[in-house]
């Protein structure tokens, strides 16, 4: 699942383990999350979106055509 997690994190100024620790995950979920071979919960994309201050949209939309790559 392609996502924006890693770009939003980085503008936070937050490492991986900053932003596992704030959303209550382990770094390595964090990693795989950024790399799109883990589909989180809405529950932590909506936490994960409140810690790097962006919306739901911004973090985790993906156009149709991309989705069918």
């Amino acid at each position: 699942m392609k996502n924006y997690v890693k770009i939003a994190r980085i503008q936070r100024e937050l490492t991986q383990q900053q932003l596992a620790e704030k959303v209550g995950i382990t770094r390595q979920t964090v990693s795989l999350i950024e790399k799109g071979k883990y589909n989180p919960t809405l529950k932590l994309c909506l936490s994960i979106c409140d810690v790097v201050n962006k919306s739901l949209d911004e973090l985790f939309w993906v156009e149709k055509e991309e989705r069918m790559e």
